[in-house]
């Protein structure tokens, strides 16, 4: 007997047979299921911000030509951020499928903050800048001890909750947010949102769950001032013109 798309695409990605049948067949709002559901839909939704968060704000730089507004040093704290669970795969020896994936947003990062030191007549600087940095991960990653690397994978989140507190400090500072993408933030604002989910649900709230309420929250005020700052910023670039 053949099924319908819908069941099968259901089934099949986001949720066991016996779910789609309470649910959709039975009409019975069972909560197991639904908690079930969600997970995974947020799990998919991480997994997709992996990917594509740093990317519309790579375009935008590219498009306009310039990367006003964005700041340095909340870029190197990101790509900090984001290479601290790198180094720690890789000096635990976990297979690369397990966090290669992160390679894609380290790319991302590093491209950003060359691009920003670029449009600042400052290419040398970022080169130099990146070099460095790879090459410190890369002897740490190799040669550092495991106590080191594991301060390093705890301090990561302590490095984007930090990135993200400077980037608003600019933002206000500014009194708008230049080439800050609201593409970016939007998709940052909600993996951040499913982190913090999984997090109090796995926790149930306990102290484990406070950093990643606290970048969610963090990635919700950039996202208000991309939304507030946009008269703001188009005034900006046209005094710039």
């Amino acid at each position: 007997m053949a099924t319908s798309p819908v069941k099968d695409f259901l089934v099949g990605y986001l949720m066991p047979e016996k779910c789609y049948e309470e649910i959709f067949v039975n009409f019975h709002v069972h909560v197991p299921c639904l908690k079930f559901v969600l997970n995974k839909i947020v799990g998919l939704w991480i997994i997709l911000d992996t990917f594509l968060a740093q990317l519309p704000q790579l375009l935008k730089i590219l498009w306009r030509g310039d990367a006003e507004g964005l700041s340095v040093t909340s870029g190197l704290l990101q790509l900090y951020a984001f290479s601290c669970p790198v180094v720690f795969a890789k000096a635990n020896n976990f297979p690369f499928f397990a966090w290669a994936e992160r390679l894609v947003t380290l790319a991302q990062t590093s491209a950003i903050i060359f691009l920003i030191l670029y449009y600042r007549s400052e290419t040398l600087k970022g080169l130099l800048l990146l070099s460095g940095f790879g090459g410190g991960m890369f002897l740490l990653a190799s040669y550092a001890a495991a106590a080191v690397i594991s301060v390093m994978h705890t301090s990561s989140w302590v490095a984007l909750i930090a990135s993200k507190a400077v980037q608003a400090a600019t933002n206000y500072r500014n009194s708008h947010t230049g080439q800050l993408s609201t593409l970016s933030t939007l998709l940052t604002w909600t993996g951040s949102l499913g982190v913090a989910i999984v997090s109090v649900q796995e926790t149930g709230g306990s102290l484990t769950s406070v950093p990643h309420i606290l970048s969610a929250c963090l990635s919700f005020v950039l996202l208000v001032q991309v939304l507030s700052y946009t008269s703001s910023t188009a005034v900006a670039a046209k005094k710039q013109d």
